[in-house]
């Protein structure tokens, strides 16, 4: 093979590389998706087999395009390694609990609720309240948790916690 034919080879794969990546960085804000942590979990006994969990937490939507909330599922790991799903808390209900149980401190922020709409780049702190079908020892000694968001267009995220 000549000199002339590997570095064609070459100014076509550097130009090939230069569109592919042009086209990644004018795509970036396309995918929409939110990313975020969970910042803080606050349980409750409700009686000897029901526990709740509070969840602060905070996300950002990275895209270029409104996410508008259409489900939101909490799910616990727990010590074992078995995926529990919880029953979602209404948000009045959430708002009761904090007002008839004082251990639980003050609702910091407000319930990402169905419907919800988060701008593009835009950053928010939410909670949801989750009621688990196991103790409050068990809820504790979870691996982690995990929010998972769907957009109402069959866009998902999932916030997860990290392990302590």
């Amino acid at each position: 093979m000549s000199k002339q034919f590997w570095m064609f080879l070459l100014v076509g794969l550097v130009v090939a590389g230069a569109a592919v990546g042009f086209l990644m960085w004018w795509n970036r804000g396309a995918h929409l998706e939110l990313k975020g942590e969970i910042l803080k979990v606050r349980t409750l006994k409700t009686d000897e087999k029901n526990s709740i969990a509070i969840i602060d937490f905070r996300f950002v939507n990275s895209s270029d395009y409104r996410f508008v909330v259409r489900q939101v599922e909490v799910t616990l790991e727990d010590a074992d390694g078995a995926v529990v799903g919880s029953v979602p808390v209404s948000d009045v209900d959430a708002t009761r609990l904090f007002q008839y149980y004082k251990v639980l401190g003050q609702k910091y922020n407000p319930s990402l609720l169905m419907r919800d709409r988060v701008a593009p780049r835009q950053s928010l702190d939410r909670m949801i309240a989750a009621a688990f079908a196991m103790t409050e020892e068990k809820l504790q000694q979870r691996k982690r948790l995990k929010i998972r968001v769907e957009d109402v267009d069959g866009a998902v995220s999932e916030l997860v916690e990290t392990p302590r």
